[in-house]
């Protein structure tokens, strides 16, 4: 689940972006202007912004071009426009967008665009020396340790007792991580929501403010996931 800050001037398409990413199971800041991103990206920073290029305030190239002077670039940004040239997008790009979308938007072309730059996340230059690895010792006798390179029996010591067997690593909790992303997530996100609801006296309101849902995507949410609603009429939430 990543958290998505989607900036544009139309309503209409804030509230498509917003249903589309959340059904994905995303987290979505919503801002019509620069001045509410400029807000929404100092309060939480988002793992990746959808930036439309047309507002009635400050263009997002010129946001962009902003962050990016400023130091806070480090987080991918995805252009958007319906009536931007190529030169627009070669500047964008050049500025530091990692991909363009180009309106109207289709949800197929929605949904790689984002999942691509997610997997591509910016790495401030500040940064880049300490999250390079070392280059691989000249020798490779020291490669690895001694108990691999001799095998099990190598580790031991002379006339020691074997020792016990590695701790089965495959489950965090009741969650099994040999199943694909999207199920380990569900299983998370059920547990998370059970346990709020009942430490919450399964209050809606009360819910909503501590998982930072709001109520309408909170109750699509439990529906996505299985989680029965009916039993919250009686709590008043």
């Amino acid at each position: 689940m990543a958290r998505i800050l989607v900036v544009d001037d139309e309503i209409g398409i804030r509230e498509l972006l917003s249903e589309i990413l959340y059904d994905e199971g995303h987290t979505v800041e919503l801002a019509e202007n620069a001045a509410q991103a400029r807000e929404s990206r100092l309060r939480q920073r988002p793992d990746l912004v959808l930036l439309d290029i047309w507002m009635p305030d400050i263009d997002g190239v010129s946001l962009l071009k902003e962050w990016s002077s400023q130091g806070l670039l480090n987080m991918p940004v995805i252009m958007m426009s319906g009536h931007a040239t190529v030169d627009t997008a070669v500047e964008a790009t050049r500025i530091g967008a990692v991909d363009f979308l180009e309106k109207p938007i289709t949800l197929q072309k929605l949904l790689k665009t984002v999942a691509a730059g997610l997997a591509r996340p910016v790495i401030p230059a500040s940064m880049r020396s300490r999250t390079e690895r070392p280059p691989p010792p000249a020798d490779p006798v020291f490669t690895q340790p001694p108990a691999l390179a001799g095998g099990p029996a190598a580790a031991q010591p002379m006339g020691a007792a074997p020792a016990d067997p590695a701790p089965d690593d495959s489950h965090l909790g009741r969650i099994s991580l040999n199943q694909p992303l999207r199920e380990a997530r569900d299983e998370f996100e059920r547990i998370y929501f059970e346990y709020h609801l009942l430490h919450e006296n399964h209050s809606m309101t009360r819910v909503s403010e501590r998982t930072g849902l709001e109520r309408t995507h909170l109750y699509r949410k439990l529906k996505q996931l299985g989680i029965d609603t009916s039993r919250k009429k009686s709590s008043g939430g």
